[in-house]
């Protein structure tokens, strides 16, 4: 609510892709003269604020490793970014900007890509749970874990209080440099970073782990930040501070749909959604690692190959209050919201769908 109030809402997707411009721009194969650099473009900013706020949290509680796993599940991760970087580029964001937001700022597509996500996870598990039966080496292995001096658990907390210090003295000189905006969202994303890796806070579980485990405290922990930040958009917007177009994506309904899909099977590859595999990056994980890489390199190529005008032409662009009412757009979301709650809820009582 704050960082929309601020400029706009948070979406990883956005920032990944800056990522695989720059790449792809310096190695050739894209031309971009408009090609903001990652260290001034601000969805660019919040991600690495997530990444290195995560390091910093991990590091202060003696967390952080180079846990390297076996080659099939690096392989997943790779794929599994390929995935939500095509995924998102359809859905017009990942799991945060392409769901979260969107439905936060009332916008249609954002409950479409909540459909396509729920049917991408349950296809993905189905998947990891036939790997676990018929190819069970490719799941299991050792994670090695190559501590050395910087991971040894006395010197750990002296590193993050360390990048602590350096995290929140960047700003200011941004600030120095005329840059002052570009500070503030390192600063959003270094406290999102921090939370999400204390919290251990996923998208992915939330809708993965009632069909897996029958656990719904993730989704139930989803369903209530969803409705908080929809209240504050909603006043936001219905006050005229904030534009009622922002994050309503021409992507309902066909884009939402099939890009929350693709991606919902690549989030639950990659063990991350979009901004979870930036956050355990953070931690170490290395099929993180190629998990963001390929995300956002996917989501560069995606975008060069749709022309505009194919992506427009993937759904439009619902406002629900235009069509609804403020009262039951609000009243909508927040009965679909008490609805996954009851459902997870229910589920975690019965273990009516839960595979394990």
């Amino acid at each position: 609510m704050f960082l929309f109030a601020f400029d706009r809402p948070w979406t990883a997707s956005d920032g990944a892709r800056n990522w695989g411009d720059w790449i792809l721009t310096g190695v050739g194969v894209l031309r971009r003269g408009d090609l903001v650099a990652p260290w001034l473009y601000s969805g660019s900013l919040v991600n690495l604020g997530v990444l290195l706020g995560a390091l910093v949290a991990s590091l202060l509680a003696r967390d952080f490793a180079i846990r390297v796993a076996p080659p099939g599940e690096l392989l997943k991760g790779a794929l599994g970014g390929v995935f939500m970087g095509a995924g998102a580029i359809l859905a017009f964001g990942c799991n945060i900007g392409g769901f979260f937001s969107a439905t936060s700022a009332l916008s249609l597509s954002g409950l479409g890509m909540m459909l396509g996500l729920g049917l991408g996870a349950y296809a993905g598990l189905r998947y990891l749970l036939w790997e676990m039966e018929h190819r069970p080496g490719w799941s299991s292995g050792r994670s090695y874990m190559l501590a050395g001096a910087a991971a040894d658990g006395r010197t750990q907390p002296w590193l993050g209080a360390a990048l602590a210090a350096a995290l929140l003295a960047l700003p200011f000189v941004y600030g120095r440099l005329g840059y002052v905006p570009q500070g503030i969202f390192l600063l959003f994303g270094a406290t999102f970073g921090v939370v999400f890796q204390r919290s251990r806070f996923c998208l992915v579980r939330a809708f993965r782990e009632p069909f897996m485990t029958g656990d719904g405290e993730h989704t139930r922990g989803w369903a209530v930040a969803l409705v908080v930040s929809m209240l504050g958009f909603a006043i936001l917007k219905f006050t005229d501070l904030k534009d009622k177009g922002d994050w309503v994506f021409p992507a309902f309904w066909l884009g939402a749909v099939l890009g929350g899909l693709i991606f919902g099977v690549g989030m639950t590859l990659a063990g991350g959604c979009g901004a979870g595999s930036i956050w355990r990056a953070g931690e170490g994980h290395v099929k993180l690692w190629l998990a963001v890489l390929t995300f956002g390199l996917a989501a560069s190529a995606t975008r060069a190959l749709l022309s505009g005008e194919t992506l427009r032409s993937v759904g439009h662009a619902v406002f629900m209050p235009t069509v609804l009412g403020w009262a039951p757009s609000i009243i909508a979301v927040v009965v679909v919201m008490a609805l996954w709650w009851a459902f997870a809820t229910w589920n975690e009582e019965t273990h009516r769908f839960s595979k394990l």
